[in-house]
């Protein structure tokens, strides 16, 4: 019943803001964008959901559920680009404004759909032109991070030492 409400109340507020064109906006409800949001998700997450949003949509629906039906599902599956370059641009875009946690976990779905960790390095040397070496140092060490979890991960009996090239490695 609330999400019902919420959903007449966001498309009575697009309404007034779109004047003469409100169609284009309304033709699809809030769910249905959700549901195109988590089908996003799915595919680029090997079928599951993504704990970040979960666990925002535990303590902060509304944000939840607008991430999920605006960036996920109006932005992130407008036709134009596939995923892989949607995920390269969100990865760049993210380590060059320093935030290395939403980049690792779109770095992680470029893993999941077939980026090479090398075509992600080549992305961080590419951030040190337009934003610098100390957030292109800060994604490294983020990527280090992920490479190593991950490898942890397909071979529980590697060392974190070994799998990374040794400690302190960029």
């Amino acid at each position: 019943m609330f999400q019902q409400i919420r959903s007449q109340i966001a498309a009575a507020g697009a309404a007034s803001l779109l004047g003469p064109f409100p169609d284009a906006a309304l033709a699809q409800t809030t769910d249905e964008r959700r549901e195109r949001g988590a089908a996003v998700i799915r595919s680029l997450n090997n079928g599951v959901t993504q704990p970040t949003l979960e666990g925002m949509r535990r303590e902060f629906p509304f944000l939840a559920d607008a991430t999920e039906a605006y960036a996920l599902g109006d932005v992130w599956s407008r036709p134009g680009l596939d995923n892989r370059t949607r995920q390269l641009a969100a990865v760049a875009a993210f380590a060059a404004i320093g935030e290395t946690a939403f980049m690792r976990v779109h770095a992680g779905y470029a893993l999941n759909i077939g980026v090479s960790e090398e075509e992600l390095k080549e992305v961080i040397y590419m951030v040190t032109v337009p934003a610098g070496f100390p957030k292109a140092i800060a994604a490294s060490q983020a990527f280090r991070q992920l490479f190593e979890e991950r490898s942890q991960a397909n071979n529980p009996e590697a060392s974190p030492a070994t799998a990374t090239g040794g400690e302190g490695s960029p």
